[in-house]
C-alpha cells in the first residue's frame, strides 16, 4: 500500500514538473510491478492487524497483489489506447494509481469505515478516468453522460451502505466486522428484523458496485460510454475488491446465519444470472455485451455465497476467491483486446467491427476467442475450472434449484459469445480501418500472452493455485 501511494505521489510531481507521457506511464507501470512482487515476497509470512481498520493477513495480502498485477496490466493497456490523445494524458495515470491505493484499503479491511474510505477512494478516481476523454476531439462515445450515471448511482449506493452501518452501529456500538457478533454483554448482538434491514441495507449498496440484478441497470450505459480501460478497471479491480469485501463481512461477522438474509441473496443471485444472460442476447454492443454477462458472473458467485449458509467451511471461500481470479484473468483478456485494437480515435465496440478479425489477426483473434470460450466456461479453460468448483460447493449445500440456474445461465451465455467468435471466422470486410500497431503495444501483446498463458495453464492444471487458495482461505 505504502509503494502505490509513494507511486501516486511521484507520478503527481512528475506531471507538475514536467509533463511526460512515457515518463509518467514508465513511473506508474514500475512502481505497481514492485508493489506486485513485494506483495508476493510478503505472502508466506504476513499476519497482523496493523491498524484497528486494516488487517494485512494472508487473504488480504493475496487480492494486493491481485489487485497490483491488474492495476499494472491496465496501465500496460491504456499506453496505446491514449497514445494519440490530442488532450493532456498524464493525469490518467495518476487517477489510477489513486484507484488502485482506494482498492487495496478495501481488500485489507475489515472495519466498515476503512470499507467506506476505500471504496470512496476508488470510485472518486473512476468517475475521472470513466470521463477522462472529455474534452478530447475524436474520442469515445458518452464519457461525461458514463461518468454522471456512474457518479449519482455510486452515491445513491454509497448511501444504502452508510444507513445500514449506521443502523448497525447504534444496534452494536461497533464498526469493525468481528465485533458485530461478540459485543459487550451490555450491547445485543445482531439477532432480529432490526439487524436483517441493516444488513440488508448494507447489501443493497454493495451489490449496486458488484452490479446485482435488480442493482445493474446503471451497468452497460456505463461500460459502453466508458474509455475501454477504464471499462477494465471497473470490471475486474473493482468488482473484486467489492466482492472481498462482501465475502469478508458476511464470514466475519455471521450475518449469513439468518435465513431471510440466504433467501434475499438466492433471489438476487437467481435474477442476475437469468437476466444477465438473456439481456446480452440482445445486443450488439461489445461493451454491452460484457457488461451484462459480469452481472450474471456475479450471480454465479452469489451461489457460493449462499452455499457458505447451509454448510460452515472454506470450500465456498475458496471457490469464490478461485472463480475471482478466473473472472478477472477472463474480463482484462477480453477487454485487453478490444482495448489494443481500438485507441482514444475510434473504437471498435460493435460485434460488426470485429468481423473477419480471424483473417487480419488470427493470433489476437486466437485469444480473444479463448477468453470468450472460458467466460463461457468450456473445459481446458480456467473458467471450467471455475465454474466446476462453483457447481461443487453448491452440490455440498443442496443448492439444486440455483444449480440448475447456473446450468440453464451458461447454457444461454455459450449462444452470444459464439455469435462474437462466429463474426471474427467470416470474410474481412475491407472499409474497417483498425489502428496500426506500432512500437508502443507491443508492452501490451506481452501480456495478452501473458493472460493466455494464465487462462490455460490454471484451466490445464489447477492444483498449484487450489494449494495457494487453500492456505489463505483458512485465515478468513
Amino acid at each position: 500500500m505504502l509503494i502505490v501511494t509513494a507511486t501516486a505521489v511521484v507520478v503527481m510531481l512528475l506531471i507538475g514538473l514536467r509533463r511526460s507521457y512515457v515518463g509518467t506511464a514508465a513511473t506508474t507501470i514500475t512502481g505497481l510491478l514492485i508493489a506486485t512482487i513485494v506483495a508476493a515476497v510478503m505472502l508466506p509470512s504476513t499476519e497482523a492487524q496493523v491498524t484497528p481498520l486494516l488487517i494485512v493477513d494472508k487473504y488480504s495480502q493475496f487480492f494486493t497483489l491481485v489487485v497490483s498485477a491488474l492495476a499494472m496490466f491496465i496501465s500496460i493497456f491504456s499506453f496505446p489506447y491514449l497514445f494519440r490523445l490530442n488532450d493532456n494524458k498524464e493525469e490518467y495515470y495518476l487517477l489510477l494509481a489513486v484507484a488502485t491505493i482506494g482498492a487495496i484499503v478495501m481488500v485489507s479491511s475489515n472495519h466498515f469505515v476503512s470499507t467506506i474510505l476505500g471504496l470512496e477512494t476508488l470510485s472518486m478516481s473512476l468517475y475521472g478516468m470513466v470521463a477522462y476523454p472529455l474534452h478530447s476531439k475524436e474520442s469515445a462515445k458518452y464519457p461525461l453522460e458514463a461518468a454522471v450515471k456512474y457518479l449519482v448511482l455510486s452515491a445513491v449506493s454509497s448511501s444504502l451502505i452508510l444507513f445500514g452501518m449506521a443502523l448497525l452501529y447504534a444496534k452494536t456500538g461497533t464498526l469493525a466486522f468481528s465485533d458485530i457478533v461478540n459485543v459487550s454483554p451490555s450491547l445485543p448482538a445482531l439477532s432480529d428484523n432490526y439487524s436483517i434491514i441493516a444488513l440488508l441495507l448494507i447489501f443493497a449498496g454493495m451489490a449496486f458496485k458488484l452490479s446485482l440484478a435488480p442493482f445493474h441497470l446503471w451497468t452497460p450505459d456505463v461500460y459502453e460510454g466508458s474509455p475501454l480501460p477504464a471499462t477494465a478497471y471497473l470490471a475486474t479491480v473493482g468488482k473484486a475488491a467489492m466482492f472481498v469485501v462482501l465475502l469478508r463481512f458476511l464470514v466475519t461477522s455471521g450475518a449469513m446465519a439468518f435465513d431471510s438474509i440466504a433467501a434475499i441473496f438466492s433471489l438476487v443471485a437467481v435474477l442476475s444470472i437469468l437476466l444477465g444472460n438473456l439481456l446480452a442476447l440482445l445486443q450488439d454492443n461489445l461493451k454491452r455485451i460484457l457488461a451484462y454477462s459480469s452481472i450474471a458472473h456475479m450471480g454465479y458467485l452469489m451461489i457460493a455465497l449462499i452455499a457458505n449458509h447451509y454448510v460452515t467451511g472454506t470450500l465456498s471461500v475458496e471457490a469464490i476467491t478461485f472463480y475471482l481470479i478466473a473472472y478477472v484473468i477472463m474480463s482484462l483478456g477480453a477487454f485487453g483486446v478490444a482495448s489494443v485494437i481500438s485507441s482514444s480515435e475510434k473504437e471498435f465496440d460493435a460485434i460488426s467491427d470485429y468481423r473477419g478479425l480471424f483473417w487480419r489477426e488470427p493470433w489476437m483473434a486466437g485469444i480473444f476467442t479463448a477468453m470468450l470460450l472460458s467466460l463461457a466456461g468450456i473445459p481446458l479453460t480456467v473458467g471450467f475450472i471455475g465454474k466446476f468448483y462453483l457447481f461443487f460447493a453448491g452440490v455440498e449445500s443442496s443448492l439444486w434449484a440455483l444449480l440448475g440456474v447456473l446450468v440453464v445461465g451458461s447454457g444461454i451465455g455459450l449462444y452470444y459469445y459464439l455469435r462474437i467468435v462466429y463474426r471474427m471466422l467470416l470474410p474481412h470486410q475491407a472499409d474497417l480501418h483498425y489502428r496500426e500497431a506500432g512500437i508502443e503495444s507491443l508492452s501490451s501483446y506481452g501480456v495478452l500472452v501473458i493472460l493466455l498463458l494464465l487462462l490455460i495453464a490454471l484451466g490445464v492444471y489447477p492444483a498449484p493455485i487450489m494449494t495457494l487458495i487453500q492456505s489463505i482461505s483458512a485465515v478468513i
